[in-house]
Parts: structure tokens; C-alpha cells; sequence
């Protein structure tokens, strides 16, 4: 057995980055107010690697698309995610060098969009 097959058992760092399935840019894992960075701050996508934050034990892989924010209590800004292979939601911190501008339209995406017709409030 080869001495990099041996070891390779031992080092089990995790990458210093990865490749976005979705924009295709590559993202280091470091990231401001996150230890588990597993989305993109350029398009906000994630993967499904994780069951629990952090411990990337998922097998499903699938790219899991940015849909909503949720506010804590504390007003920290949450980004929820939603698989597309196997429906699974998910809420991730916001990073600091998140695009701000894709925040902001997911945030307002509701008030842009109601789910009923916006000629109905006059009648009420």
C-alpha cells in the first residue's frame, strides 16, 4: 500500500473550497458568521451535504435552491433552502459577504409576488 493511501485516513480536513453547482464559482469554505459555510455568496445556492449542520453525512447531493428568509428573534437574517432532489428544507446563517442584493429580493419575493391578486386589498 502506497504511503498517501495509508495516511490519507489521517487527514481528513475538510476542503479549503468548493465549486458552486449552481454559478459555477469557487467559494472558500471560510466564511464571516458561519463554521459550516455550505452555500454560495454569489448566488445563494447550496448542496445537500449536511443531515445536521456541519457533519456532511447526506446522501442525497442535490442542489438545493435559496427560496426564502426567515428573521431570529434577534434579527439575524436566516437563508432557507429547499433540495431539489429531495425536497428537504433547510435554514443557513446569512454570511457577511453574502450578495446583499439577492437577500433583499428573496426577502421582498412575497410582496412582490402575493399569492393573491393585489386588487383584492382595495376591496377590504
Amino acid at each position: 500500500m502506497a504511503r498517501d493511501q495509508r495516511n490519507r485516513h489521517r487527514d481528513r480536513r475538510p476542503p479549503a473550497s468548493f465549486r458552486c453547482r449552481h454559478c459555477r464559482l469557487d467559494v472558500p469554505t471560510d466564511a464571516v458568521g458561519s463554521a459550516h459555510r455550505n452555500h454560495c455568496p454569489n448566488c445563494l445556492w447550496s448542496r445537500h451535504v449536511d443531515d445536521e449542520p456541519g457533519d456532511r453525512a447526506s446522501d442525497c447531493l442535490a442542489s438545493m435552491e435559496p427560496i426564502a428568509i426567515a428573521v431570529r428573534k434577534d434579527g439575524e437574517w436566516l437563508l432557507i433552502h429547499r433540495c431539489n432532489g429531495c425536497g428537504t428544507l433547510s435554514s443557513n446563517r446569512v454570511a457577511g459577504d453574502d450578495n446583499p442584493l439577492l437577500l433583499v429580493r428573496i426577502a421582498v419575493k412575497p410582496l412582490a409576488q402575493p399569492p393573491f391578486p393585489l386588487d383584492r386589498l382595495a376591496q377590504i
